[in-house]
């Protein structure tokens, strides 16, 4: 029987307007995330929230005890939720969430959250290579246009690379619609 757990990763203020690292459709995926959120609540599906903080205190966004570094209110944990810190791109490394999964019986892992192409994606890639069923809600997820040899990438592009590859071989992907609407919710 699979038992399902929500995995909402870094939707921390610093990424919304006005933060330090502001994101391309962070907004509008973090009200796909609390839909997917509060869906989660109503079935008693478990739910973990990944925060991320950078070492530093001077780190360029995430500093620790900062209000960039807290999660968003549009997903803001509830009592009884667990919040995984983690200090690195992958939410698994030198965390408990693999712990925590496997300690509740998860077999499949909904992902939410950001950064398309770096959180999310290390996130996706691990739970996999951990044998979890894993699932990217594609609309619940935002990234920022990246350079390369001089060359800018519109976010759009980015998170459209990331999605496909992740679609290939790791992770099955939804909008929230589908993902809602489907027997997966």
């Amino acid at each position: 029987m699979t038992k399902r757990a929500l995995v909402i990763i870094d939707v921390q203020n610093d990424y919304f307007p006005g933060g330090k690292f502001t994101l391309e459709n962070i907004e509008a995926a973090a009200a796909n995330a609390a839909r997917l959120l509060q869906a989660a609540r109503d079935a008693g599906e478990l739910v973990v929230h990944v925060r991320h903080e950078f070492a530093s205190a001077d780190a360029p966004f995430f500093a620790p005890g900062s209000e960039g570094a807290a999660i968003n209110p549009a997903v803001t944990p509830a009592p009884g939720e667990s919040v995984v810190l983690k200090n690195a791109v992958n939410s698994f490394k030198d965390t408990n969430l693999k712990q925590l999964l496997d300690s509740n019986g998860v077999t499949a892992v909904t992902l939410a959250g950001a950064m398309s192409h770096m959180c999310v994606e290390a996130a996706a890639r691990a739970a996999t290579d951990f044998g979890y069923q894993t699932t990217v809600v594609h609309d619940a997820v935002a990234t920022r246009d990246l350079s390369f040899n001089d060359v800018t990438v519109p976010a759009a592009q980015v998170h459209a690379a990331v999605m496909a590859a992740l679609g290939f071989a790791y992770a099955t992907l939804y909008s929230t619609d589908e993902y809602l609407a489907s027997a997966q919710a």
